[in-house]
């Protein structure tokens, strides 16, 4: 199979970030959570290879702990979305029309009707700024994104003649949906994932730069940012080293699920053949 080239790219940018952060689980240049104040605002050199922040902090080990720190956030809050938006999307399928279908629907509706950061300040205002609240926020609003794709694409295979086979040959409708529907929509629910994820690691940079998502001393993109703010035209590389981080990997993401959307996607293939 050859894989189109914006998903090769969007791979390959995707992966030098994740090997740096998987990297910095074992290793790092310097430890981020001491503040050799008198090393502040360093150009890069040999010891330090992007310099260092206003703390004495290197950057390039802020860098990669802070990646982390995104990753995981966005890791954990797409699990939520699929682990919860994907059954209650193929139940609703299941009973198209029918009052738990009328009950999930309008429920997603109201989680919509709330975006990330709302959830996110409503949250935060009862147990306090954190990564795991800001996991809380970013997956709950993941939930009716997946419920949706996996409803609609479960909805198109319902009239399907096999579908009809297999409940004259007696399967019951959670059966069909596990055996019949999850895998034929599984293509959609990877390119979602890919796009989930990257705007996972865009809502958390937002949530840490505002003070709801990650706290001191956790390292992480959106919280350079805000610390940046104060030196953004005496020491622009503090502000353009976690921002081209966070457009970089986005954009990696971005392109490998439309690259993965047009692979997958069997009307897209016959167009192009």
């Amino acid at each position: 199979m050859r894989f189109p080239a914006q998903v090769v790219l969007g791979a390959t940018i995707s992966a030098v970030f994740l090997a740096l952060i998987t990297l910095s689980f074992a290793w790092t240049p310097h430890d981020v959570t001491t503040l050799p104040i008198a090393e502040k605002l360093q150009a890069p050199s040999g010891k330090y290879w992007l310099g260092t922040d206003h703390l004495g902090r290197d950057l390039l080990s802020m860098l990669m702990e802070g990646g982390r720190t995104s990753i995981a956030v966005a890791i954990i809050a797409v699990g939520i979305g699929i682990g919860l938006g994907v059954p209650l999307g193929l139940a609703a399928a299941a009973t198209r029309g029918s009052l738990l279908d009328e009950v999930i629907m309008r429920g997603n509706d109201l989680i919509f009707a709330f975006p990330s950061l709302v959830i996110a300040i409503l949250i935060t205002a009862v147990f306090g700024p954190s990564a795991t609240n800001a996991i809380l926020a970013i997956g709950i609003f993941n939930i009716p994104v997946f419920a949706r794709v996996a409803r609609g694409g479960a909805l198109t295979i319902w009239t399907q003649d096999y579908i009809l086979s297999a409940r004259v040959a007696g399967k019951g409708r959670a059966r069909i949906s596990l055996e019949h529907i999850l895998p034929n929509i599984a293509n959609l629910l990877i390119v979602q994932g890919t796009i989930q994820f990257s705007l996972g690691i865009l809502a958390e940079a937002g949530l840490s730069y505002v003070g709801l998502g990650a706290q001191p001393p956790t390292p992480s993109w959106g919280r350079m940012l805000a610390d940046a703010q104060t030196f953004i035209y005496t020491e622009p590389q503090l502000a353009v080293l976690p921002g081209l981080s966070i457009v970089l990997m986005v954009l990696g993401l971005n392109l490998m699920g439309d690259g993965l959307r047009d692979l997958l996607d069997p009307r897209i293939r016959r167009a192009r053949a």
